[in-house]
């Protein structure tokens, strides 16, 4: 079973530059987690599966905290997924830095950073 949350947009403060991290700058982040169920999902119970909200907090948590690389963010998403959800088998964290050269037309620069399970 797959549970995704694709768009989450934020703004923050990410960048080697220090202007980067003065102005700010908008991201989306894409999260995809991979796992078996940990119970009966005919139960309907929100305990046995990924909670897509958990999902966007966790990357809101991380998104406040300044970092030089998106690579370190998306690492530290992916930590703290693997930390909520013991049983997530993959992962998947892709984070787009909007507008990323001042002065040059680019629609986005990305990164994507997966985990596997064993």
């Amino acid at each position: 079973m797959i549970v995704a949350l694709n768009g989450a947009e934020f703004f923050a403060y990410h960048g080697f530059y220090p202007e980067e991290q003065k102005l700010g700058n908008c991201f989306i982040v894409d999260m995809e987690v991979e796992f078996t169920p940990t119970g009966n999902i005919n139960e309907d119970d929100l305990a046995n599966t990924v909670n897509y909200e958990q999902l966007y907090d966790i990357a809101c948590e991380e998104m406040k905290t300044p970092k030089k690389l998106i690579e370190t963010v998306a690492e530290a998403i992916i930590n703290k997924i693997k930390k909520q959800y013991t049983f997530a088998d993959r992962i998947e964290v892709n984070i787009k830095k909007l507008n990323p050269l001042v002065g040059a037309k680019t629609k986005y620069s990305s990164v994507t950073l997966n985990y596997q399970k064993g």
